[in-house]
């Protein structure tokens, strides 16, 4: 009834379902429950403890046989949440927007004749490989030529731009020798 009446008042007033707090999302996935909305796990371990405990009950009398069963209603309800969880994960999974920020640590073509403080733009290209064209600016004097290759340190979300730097190729630890 609890879980019933939690799903209609979700339904009926629209509460995000798939709103997950930190310490309980990361519990559960320590637990292999991960990967779904919180509600949408804990409801089945809820529906498939009480209905283990319920048909234990019935099948088992006596006190230690009960604890027995209340034991085994958790260890079910666990196992057949994960087992229902494996196909449930594919349609749930989140897909991961691009933002601006993925592009801070990449390096960027320069496109323009000059790059200072208040001008500049260069291509990088995303994770996907596709390509944007974006404004850069430098805090310092250094000079970047159209062409030459720069890092993108920072993002500057109320100017709209990315602040870049010199990159030498060369002095890249992760380079392939």
């Amino acid at each position: 009834m609890v879980v019933v009446g939690y799903w209609l008042f979700a339904m009926v007033s629209g509460l995000g379902l798939d709103g997950e707090v930190d310490d309980t999302a990361g519990f559960l996935s320590g637990l292999g429950l991960g990967g779904v909305p919180i509600s949408v796990a804990v409801s089945l371990m809820v529906v498939i403890a009480w209905f283990t405990s319920l048909t234990g009950g019935v099948l088992f009398s006596g006190t230690l046989a009960l604890t027995g069963v209340l034991v085994a209603a958790l260890v079910c309800a666990w196992a057949g949440t994960r087992l229902i969880l494996l196909p449930l994960r594919r349609v749930t999974r989140k897909e991961q927007l691009p933002s601006r920020a993925d592009f801070v640590g990449r390096t960027c073509v320069i496109r323009t004749g000059r790059v200072d403080r208040s001008f500049g733009q260069a291509e990088v290209t995303a994770a996907d490989g596709s390509s944007a064209l974006v404004q850069v600016r430098q805090t310092g004097d250094d000079v970047f030529d159209a062409g030459s290759t720069a890092l993108i340190f920072a993002y500057d979300s109320a100017g709209e731009f990315f602040w870049v730097m010199p990159y030498d190729a060369e002095l890249d630890p992760h380079r392939p020798i």
